[in-house]
């Protein structure tokens, strides 16, 4: 399963955000360190079921008349100050806890009303661009940290005859999380010295900063958009790369909850949201205001964040494994029963693989249910693909 963690200073909204995605309870106040154990949870992300190519919806626990959401796992670890990485505040247990992750959600406080440590101020005093580039800065550093703790290891192989510069530093970054492949792929595009001796802590700085980049790819979420000064968001959406989000966790969670006390119709990702039961004047007050933020930012944003992360970030996309190509069934009857997350570029082989090893192992063929037609072991899956695998393990 896809892990996606949330990273951030203190009282940025982690916590918030992380209960609204997953409607778990979790400690939520408005002071510093309010997580110290980490959060684990599941939430979804949202997607096209097919079965809205179909003349019924399919009925899947996880579909909402055609809106199929897909389970991934979110991790919410205790909030970043400056320093984390020489283990300022809990920083050490925060950056530990990234190491499996896929994706960073770096949820900022955009109104500006947080300082440095997290701690309370008049909104507008921060500048939410430095709470973007300090986090990045922290995780970068905490991994040349890990290289730098354990180079002598390197040095010291590097005296057999034997010694491949590249194979020592992937065996070293690997436990980072990172792949065999990622290592190669950032070697490539570095300028390094053979010699571990020679190498200088620019070096070790250079290749970790390349390896996050790499492994943990940053979507920032700029949470308390509904409060932050125009100028503010208008920096954000220009002074970043692009990937940021404008959000309120606070609104998506107040509408989690009245969804599921029956006040509202609502779909995590909607833009907006209809008012099914009576309310008090105070509660239609608060709801309405939401509803206008959500008509400015095109929703709460929480969704579109998740969605941004394995979508976009990860470049993923749901492929649909089925048993019967006709019915699009499992053996058990079940419409569209399963939906899997594949890197781009995978064929029928890594999706039979995903649903199970015996099934990739056993692998004959592939039939792609919307044709019913057999595709070939190096077809390219997209988006929405509907597909029967053919195994000896399925025999």
């Amino acid at each position: 399963m896809i892990t996606v963690a949330l990273a951030g200073k203190p009282n940025a909204g982690k916590s918030t955000f992380y209960t609204a995605a997953t409607m778990a309870d979790v400690d939520v106040a408005n002071y510093p360190f309010t997580t110290i154990d980490a959060n684990r949870g599941v939430t979804h992300v949202r997607t096209r079921c097919p079965c809205l190519d179909r003349e019924t919806r399919c009925g899947n626990e996880n579909c909402r008349d055609g809106k199929r959401y897909v389970p991934i796992e979110l991790l919410d670890v205790a909030g970043l100050v400056p320093g984390a990485h020489e283990g300022r505040g809990l920083g050490n247990q925060f950056l530990d806890e990234l190491t499996n992750a896929d994706v960073i959600l770096n949820v900022v406080d955009a109104s500006g009303g947080t300082n440095a440590e997290g701690e309370p101020v008049p909104v507008g005093t921060r500048d939410p661009l430095e709470d973007v580039t300090f986090i990045e800065r922290e995780m970068d550093l905490w991994l040349a940290g890990i290289v730098d703790r354990n180079w002598e290891a390197v040095e010291r192989k590097s005296r057999s005859p034997e010694f491949d510069v590249d194979e020592a530093i992937t065996e070293l970054l690997t436990g980072f999380g990172a792949s065999e492949a990622d290592v190669a792929a950032v070697l490539r595009n570095v300028e390094y010295p053979e010699d571990p001796i020679a190498w200088e802590d620019e070096d070790r700085e250079r290749l970790a900063r390349r390896l996050r980049r790499r492994t943990k790819p940053i979507v920032v979420v700029a949470n308390k958009a509904d409060v932050a000064p125009p100028e503010n968001l208008e920096r954000l959406r220009t002074e970043t790369d692009g990937s940021v989000v404008f959000a309120t966790a606070d609104g998506e969670l107040a509408l989690r909850r009245a969804e599921e006390s029956g006040a509202i119709d609502y779909d995590p990702g909607d833009d907006d949201f209809e008012i099914r039961a009576d309310l008090t004047d105070a509660q239609r007050e608060g709801l309405e205001t939401v509803r206008e933020v959500m008509a400015k930012f095109d929703g709460t944003g929480v969704q579109t964040a998740l969605d941004a992360a394995v979508y976009d970030r990860l470049d993923r996309f749901t492929a649909y494994p089925v048993q019967d190509a006709s019915k699009w069934t499992d053996a058990r009857g079940n419409v569209l029963p399963d939906a899997v997350l594949l890197s781009r570029g995978s064929t029928p082989r890594d999706l039979a693989y995903a649903v199970h090893t015996d099934i990739g192992e056993g692998y004959l063929h592939a039939i792609d249910a919307r044709s019913n037609r057999r595709i070939g072991e190096d077809h390219e899956l997209s988006e929405g693909d509907v597909v029967k695998i053919v195994s000896t393990a399925g025999q």
